[in-house]
């Protein structure tokens, strides 16, 4: 058993899929490692791995879109979660649209938002994105359950950290 793992085995985050555009590029993964990070101002930061084709693109990006999924949505959480952007145009396969500063809204989230990057943080294997919301939307409370870590579990990276 690893040093946290009586900790870590614990919890059962939301998962979202962070998507990214810079340079005529798209990109977008699967990530376990969110949270909100302050009140006033809003703030969230997502953590993205250093070894995806997402954080390739998002460190030059001046914005990111973070999506929640239902847990219906599985199929997108494979997706996103379980191949490469190096091997795969994600966006051929889900409904998208262009947001706020270029960046890709995946039609099919519970909630969503667009964030300008305000800083990254280097936090060993992942890189935290510091995002200012400045648009967001959805079907607000209304939906169904959201995606958890407990139901992507079984996803085997499409870039494994190891």
């Amino acid at each position: 058993m690893a040093v946290m793992d009586v900790f870590l085995d614990r919890l059962d985050p939301d998962m979202c899929v962070v998507t990214a555009a810079a340079g005529g590029e798209r990109a977008g993964c699967l990530v376990g490692f969110s949270s909100q990070c302050s009140i006033r101002p809003a703030r969230y930061v997502v953590w993205i791995s250093d070894v995806n084709r997402t954080f390739r693109v998002a460190r030059s990006a001046d914005v990111l879109a973070v999506h929640l999924l239902a847990r219906d949505r599985r199929g997108t959480a494979e997706l996103f979660g379980g191949r490469s952007g190096d091997d795969v145009d994600k966006f051929r396969r889900v409904r998208w649209r262009e947001a706020y500063g270029g960046a890709a809204v995946l039609e099919d989230a519970e909630a969503w938002f667009v964030g300008r990057v305000l800083e990254r943080i280097a936090g060993g294997d992942h890189v935290g994105f510091v995002l200012e919301p400045v648009e967001w939307g959805g079907h607000g409370k209304t939906g169904g359950p959201l995606l958890r870590l407990a139901d992507a579990r079984t996803i085997a990276p499409g870039h494994p950290v190891d």
